[in-house]
């Protein structure tokens, strides 16, 4: 299974910096999952919350604060004193890091509760001008997002989330058409993996942090992880390539 470091190692380190992204590279994770949300300059910016009140010293909605405004807070010292100072990251700053690094990318589309019109636009702007489409797939609960992700480019590669279980995982598919499916890991169910995996359709689960998720879900052969603590169950290695995942061509 290949390992992709959510939120970057974001056990060992404040979540969405660039502490937690190297600490992923220097713990041999395959691949990085972040998320991107819109500042109110319409700017391109890695966070999981909606709001920068969990993870900085700051406080509100990041679509009420220009990018400017954000760049004053200090992401890193509400995880530790040893990271006070990270800033807040854009996806273009991530992706100047990223470019030369042979991993991969899980961008995640964060609409929801706050909708922001065009950020499929923006995020597909960045992957191309850095170049990196080839080893970057895109994720996301909001379904509508993937939908439009494919008509602006199909060539891009997306997974479609869910945390339920539906009655016919296969629809959400053929609605989105996503090319993965990204299941919370307690929503894997035998019939629909094996049907899945029977049709090309790889599969990658989240989030794994023990060795009990991580045994139960290699019953499943799924072909990639979530987790917060890559270095656990880096076995392998090596780095792997996306393209040898199904359904990636």
């Amino acid at each position: 299974m290949r390992i992709f470091a959510h939120r970057g190692a974001r056990a060992h380190a404040p979540e969405n910096t660039l502490a937690a992204f190297e600490l992923a590279r220097q713990l041999g994770a395959d691949g990085i999952e972040l998320d991107v949300q819109l500042s109110k300059d319409g700017q391109l910016v890695i966070c999981h919350d909606p709001t920068i009140d969990r993870t900085s010293n700051g406080l509100g909605w990041i679509k009420d604060h220009t990018l400017s405004e954000l760049k004053r807070y200090d992401f890193g010292g509400w995880f530790s004193t040893d990271y006070q100072g990270q800033k807040l990251l854009t996806l273009r700053e991530f992706l100047e890091w990223f470019k030369p690094i042979p991993m991969q990318l899980n961008i995640e589309i964060k609409n929801g509760p706050v909708i922001y019109p065009g950020i499929e636009e923006k995020v597909l702007q960045h992957i191309h001008q850095a170049a990196v489409g080839e080893r970057t797939l895109i994720s996301s609960f909001y379904h509508p997002s993937l939908k439009r992700v494919k008509e602006l480019d199909p060539t891009i590669k997306t997974g479609v989330l869910f945390e339920c279980r539906p009655i016919n995982p296969f629809e959400l598919l053929t609605a989105t058409q996503a090319d993965f499916f990204h299941p919370f890991w307690q929503s894997l169910d035998r019939d629909w993996c094996i049907a899945a995996q029977a049709a090309g359709i790889a599969i990658h689960t989240y989030t794994i942090n023990t060795w009990e998720e991580y045994t139960w879900v290699q019953d499943f052969e799924v072909a990639s992880i979530f987790t917060d603590d890559p270095g656990r169950f880096n076995t392998h290695g090596e780095l792997h390539s996306l393209r040898s995942l199904p359904g990636w061509s």
